[in-house]
C-alpha cells in the first residue's frame, strides 16, 4: 500500500496561493516567486501526495480536481494553525501573556461579562482565558492566592494593603419573592415583616468573609453558595431575598417573581472593583481586560441608591 509523503509548508503556501489567485502566474506575483518555481512546487506537492490536485489540460486556468478540493480544506487548516502559531510567538516576544486568569463576582451581570469577553477575544485571539466565577471574599481570595491575575470583585474585605483596586461600576439589588409568598401578598409594606420569613442569603466559599453578613435582615436564613440555586428557590416560593436586577428582570415581567417593598430592606447598590496584587502588575492583555471592565462599569451609571 502506497503512503503519501509529508509536504512542506512552502508547498502548502504555493497550493493555497494558486487556489486564491486562480493561476500559477498570479500566485508567483503574490509570493514574489517565478512561475517556474510555483509550477515546480505544485508538481512536487502532487508527487508527495500521489494525487493530481489541478486539471491543467483544456483550460486556461488551473481547476481543482475532486482530490484537490478535499486537500484544500486540510491545507487551509494547516495554514490557519501556522498563522496562529506565529501570532502566539509574536505576542510572547512582545511581552503578551499566553493566558490570563480572571475571577469575577457572581453578581456581575452576564451581559456585561459577555460584552467584555467578546471584545477581548477579538483584540487578543492568541491569549487563552481562564475564568473563575465566585461570590464575595472568594473572588479576592483567588487574587491573593495567585490563582487569578485580575478580578472584578464585589464588596472588598479590608486589611489587604497588597491589592490595587479601581472602581468598576455597580449593579442594583432588589428584594424579590414568588407571587404566592406571604410578603408578596401584603397590601401595604409592614416594618419588620421580612424578619418573620426565611431569607435566602448568598454565602462565601472562602474564609475571608466567612461569618460576615451582607444585607441580612431576618434571623431565619437559608445560606447558599450558588446564586443560581438561590434564584431557583426564590421562584419556588421558599423564601425571599435580594437579587441583581438584570438577573430577575425577565421574572418580573412574566410574574414568576415580584418586587417586594420592604421598609427594612429596599435594596441598594452592589459595587464592583477591579483588583490585582500590587506585587504582580497585570500584563498587556490583563490590563486591557481590567480597563474594559472599568469602562463598561462607567457606562452603567449608578442609580441614586444606598449601598446594599
Amino acid at each position: 500500500m502506497v503512503s503519501p509523503g509529508t509536504p512542506t509548508y512552502d508547498q502548502i503556501r504555493l497550493f493555497l496561493a494558486v487556489v486564491e489567485t486562480g493561476s500559477f502566474a498570479s500566485a508567483g506575483r503574490k509570493l514574489n516567486r517565478a512561475v517556474s518555481v510555483v509550477s515546480y512546487g505544485i508538481a512536487n506537492l502532487e508527487a508527495q501526495l500521489g494525487l493530481q490536485l489541478f486539471e491543467r489540460e483544456g483550460t486556461r486556468r488551473p481547476r481543482l480536481t475532486d482530490a484537490g478540493q478535499a486537500i484544500l480544506a486540510e491545507a487551509l487548516t494547516i495554514a490557519q494553525g501556522m498563522d496562529g502559531l506565529r501570532a502566539t510567538a509574536k505576542g510572547l516576544l512582545e511581552g503578551l501573556e499566553a493566558e490570563v486568569s480572571l475571577a469575577v463576582d457572581v453578581m456581575l451581570p452576564s451581559d456585561r461579562l459577555g460584552e467584555v469577553l467578546r471584545s477581548f477575544n477579538t483584540a487578543f485571539p492568541t491569549v487563552s482565558l481562564r475564568l473563575h466565577v465566585e461570590a464575595l471574599g472568594a473572588v479576592t481570595a483567588l487574587v491573593l492566592d495567585e490563582q487569578a491575575d485580575i478580578a472584578i470583585s464585589g464588596p472588598l474585605v479590608t486589611g489587604f494593603d497588597g491589592l490595587e483596586r479601581i472602581s468598576a461600576g455597580s449593579v442594583k439589588l432588589i428584594p424579590v419573592a414568588a407571587p404566592d409568598h406571604p410578603l408578596a401578598r401584603l397590601a401595604e409594606p409592614v416594618p419588620g415583616a421580612a424578619r418573620e420569613h426565611i431569607q435566602l442569603v448568598l454565602t462565601d466559599r472562602s474564609p475571608l468573609t466567612a461569618g460576615q453578613d451582607f444585607a441580612v435582615r431576618s434571623p431565619r436564613t437559608w445560606r447558599l453558595a450558588d446564586l443560581g440555586a438561590k434564584h431557583a428557590l426564590l421562584r419556588e416560593g421558599v423564601g425571599w431575598g435580594n437579587m441583581p436586577l438584570p438577573m430577575v428582570e425577565g421574572d418580573l415581567m412574566t410574574g414568576a417573581l415580584v418586587r417586594l417593598h420592604l421598609p427594612d430592606d429596599p435594596g441598594g447598590l452592589y459595587r464592583f472593583h477591579a483588583i490585582h496584587r500590587r506585587a504582580a502588575p497585570p500584563g498587556p492583555a490583563a490590563c486591557w481586560l481590567r480597563d474594559r471592565f472599568v469602562e463598561t462599569g462607567k457606562a452603567h451609571p449608578d442609580p441614586d441608591l444606598p449601598d446594599a
